[in-house]
């Protein structure tokens, strides 16, 4: 079976006729793939003129009894909690500087587990945790950390506007 569109978004993935299509984080933006749902049906996934950043929830294909929906696996994460906007600039430039995927839920930061990057922000100081979680939300940058015209570069920028006017 060839899909290449969604259909919708399903809240509940529990009830009779749900197929679900289990994908890793790092497989939501991957245009063309083939997969198998539970019940076992192969599946091929073409979507060539968009980026379908699959959701949980998302429909794939649906008929009188069966429906096939995406659901994200868990993944070892980072979980970055920032007590104020400086200390978000900060951590969002380290993880920028790394190329890491950056996701953010439930005000939190996530970032797919890497020890050497963990214990890099432990002995930085930041209060962070490790948890099993879906990374489903990537916050899409494509600003360059370069100088901006002024010669002031969009960190320093940043920076500017996160500490306090004295």
């Amino acid at each position: 079976m060839i899909i290449s569109k969604k259909l919708g978004k399903l809240d509940n993935l529990s009830g009779d006729g749900i197929d679900i299509v289990w994908l890793y984080w790092y497989e939501t933006n991957k245009r063309i793939l083939h997969q198998q749902t539970v019940s076992g049906k192969n599946i091929s996934l073409r979507f060539l003129n968009e980026n379908p950043a699959f959701e949980t929830g998302d429909i794939l294909y649906q008929d009188e009894t069966t429906t096939i929906v995406i659901d994200i696996f868990p993944a070892e994460a980072i979980v970055i909690k920032p007590s104020d906007m400086f200390e978000m600039a900060s951590i969002c430039y380290e993880i920028g500087n790394k190329h890491l995927p950056l996701f953010f839920e439930q005000d939190a930061l996530l970032v797919p587990y890497e020890a050497a990057f963990y214990k890099y922000l432990l002995a930085s100081g930041y209060k962070i945790c490790i948890e099993n979680r879906k990374l489903q939300h990537p916050l899409r940058t494509t600003v360059s950390p370069h100088s901006i015209g002024s010669g002031e570069t969009l960190f320093s920028k940043i920076m500017k506007l996160t500490t306090d006017k004295k």
